[in-house]
């Protein structure tokens, strides 16, 4: 069964957008942050890495129109649903490498930032810093804050899954 077909449509609520998607709505607003978002999709880390790390970020945030999204786009990477479904418990599901458990762990981090005083403390850092070169470090943060972004906007104008 896919993650479509596990959603029951007969029991959906119409729910709408308190607004226009600012991105949309303001010239340039979209062009702005998809190149934020596109810098990252421009190295070498690959697009289920990102796909994932979206995911969490979204979960964290409340945001059903990208966690959504993401989960798709995962399946469409060739993610399970043991996979799709554990992102959000990755530390106790077995299904991540420990790069994506570095890049899942600095995702949260940086997403819950006001949660601690040091939100990405030197262990963490150096963590991340092992797995990834400074280059791909560099397009982990940029995809964390845009979808970081992208959630906020989204949760703001409380925009609907499945809805543009």
């Amino acid at each position: 069964m896919s993650i479509d077909q596990t959603i029951d449509t007969t029991a959906a609520v119409a729910i709408k957008a308190r607004m226009p998607h600012p991105a949309f709505l303001l010239e340039g607003g979209f062009d702005a942050i998809a190149a934020l978002s596109g810098v990252a999709a421009s190295t070498d880390l690959p697009q289920d890495l990102l796909h994932m790390v979206h995911l969490r970020a979204s979960q964290i945030n409340g945001c059903s129109w990208c966690t959504i999204e993401h989960s798709k786009e995962m399946r469409a990477d060739g993610a399970g649903d043991e996979r799709v479904f554990g992102v959000a418990a990755w530390r106790e599901a077995p299904f991540f490498t420990p790069r994506e458990r570095a890049a899942l762990a600095l995702t949260e981090a940086l997403t819950r930032i006001a949660d601690k005083v040091d939100p990405v403390s030197d262990e963490l850092w150096d963590e991340v810093s092992a797995q990834f070169d400074r280059r791909q470090l560099s397009a982990l943060i940029l995809a964390i804050s845009a979808i970081n972004v992208w959630n906020r906007i989204n949760v703001a104008i409380r925009q609907p899954a499945g809805q543009r």
